[in-house]
């Protein structure tokens, strides 16, 4: 079998390579990132995997042992092939945002301005000048943790797998050698952006002067400035819209998250956005997590997705049904006269509900036959009426019980 050398350099999309130090140091326990920009593409990895770090010191060991075999970069992507416990290696992807060309005129501005920028680039440093400069026109040359994207084709659900961690470890290798490739993941090759400065600089040999950027308006200045109309909101639509249709991956089998489940969600946010932006209500931010269930459920009540939603609640269907048929006649107040067990209060206030219904009294309850009266904490009387075992909110409330029977 021929041995593969690992981590050979980057192969770019033209065959060509560009130097890349091999994996070196390889079966120590070397770290990762030894420049403040290879440490900051480091932190941003890190950052991203707060939620599973368990994933990071196995791609540590991945990196250091040899166990990535080739690597291909294009703008803002890098490809490679991780050799894991299986045959066949994995194929993983680091994505970063390649910028546009109105970005790049802004960045070659930036390092344009000063010669002993591109001078410090060639010799191997990345200037903290430099990237404060891209920063305050706008720009982030090295990618923060919600920019660092990675796949693979690893049963791992893990963000990132063990095996993408190894090749973003490496990445910060290649940063540390030269802060050319930080460039190259942005979306220009060396040569490419050194004969675009080189075209930037005058005949007498200065460099451009650095276009100034908007410097927006001082905080003391904008609050001493007399306040004008406030503008008035978009006006939102007259219904809630839906989810834009897209062709997405399945989430991993072993997640327990169902495509159709996601889609239900983004429906159902997107309704209660709308609520928020008409003004109709707070949008469901302020329910409890009984609360959101139930108004869930009213919202599937008469259909199997009712019975589904019980079951991975862990209710039975009869009892979210109740819940359901509470949230869609009185919202929250209902649903507490639902849930809540027989209060003490004082007899006298039960006064109208005995004339309205004669019958026996539990706590803030008069019940007679079939048919209950519940007086709730909000001072609003409550009809429930008995199907089968279970008492079922039959009628909005009202302040006067009267009215929940027909009577004026």
């Amino acid at each position: 079998m021929n041995e593969r050398t690992p981590w050979q350099g980057w192969r770019q999309r033209d065959g060509e390579s560009a130097a890349l130090p091999a994996a070196k140091g390889a079966g120590s326990r070397r770290p990762f990132g030894g420049t403040w920009w290879g440490k900051a593409w480091i932190g941003a990895l890190e950052r991203q995997a707060q939620l599973d770090p368990n994933r990071l010191g196995r791609g540590r060991s991945y990196a250091r042992r040899g166990s990535v075999l080739e690597v291909e970069v294009e703008p803002g992507v890098v490809r490679a092939s991780v050799q894991g416990s299986r045959v066949t290696p994995y194929q993983v992807t680091v994505k970063i945002r390649a910028f546009d060309d109105a970005e790049w005129d802004a960045v070659l501005d930036v390092v344009s301005a000063q010669i002993g920028r591109v001078a410090a680039l060639l010799d191997g440093e990345l200037p903290p000048e430099l990237v404060d400069d891209a920063q305050a026109a706008g720009l982030e040359l090295l990618p923060d943790a919600g920019e660092v994207r990675t796949d693979c084709n690893c049963p791992d659900f893990a963000v990132p797998c063990k095996h993408s961690a190894a090749v973003c470890y490496l990445i910060a290798d290649a940063l540390d050698e030269d802060p050319f490739e930080l460039l190259l993941l942005r979306g220009k090759q060396k040569d490419e952006l050194l004969s675009a400065l080189r075209a930037r600089r005058s005949v007498g040999g200065e460099p451009q002067a650095l276009k100034p950027q908007p410097v927006g308006v001082l905080a003391k200045a904008a609050f001493q400035r007399m306040p004008g109309p406030v503008p008035m909101p978009v006006r939102p639509l007259n219904q809630p819209g839906a989810p834009t249709a897209v062709q997405v991956l399945e989430p991993p089998r072993q997640s327990g998250v169902d495509g159709k489940d996601l889609v239900a969600l983004a429906t159902d946010a997107a309704r209660r956005a709308w609520e928020l932006a008409a003004g109709d209500g707070d949008g469901g931010l302020r329910l409890t997590r009984d609360q959101d269930l139930a108004r869930r459920a009213a919202a599937l009540f008469g259909t199997p997705g009712l019975a589904d939603l019980a079951h991975r609640s862990g209710l039975t269907a009869r009892r979210l049904t109740s819940w359901a048929v509470a949230w869609r006649e009185g919202g929250a107040g209902g649903l507490a006269a639902a849930t809540d067990h027989p209060v003490e209060i004082d007899p006298s206030a039960l006064a109208e509900g005995l004339e309205a219904l004669d019958g026996v009294i539990e706590g803030n309850r008069i019940t007679a036959d079939r048919a209950q009266l519940r007086l709730g904490p909000d001072g609003l009387w409550y009809l429930f009426t008995k199907q089968f075992s279970d008492w079922m909110l039959s009628a909005p409330p009202s302040p006067d019980p009267a009215e929940l029977f027909g009577r004026p």
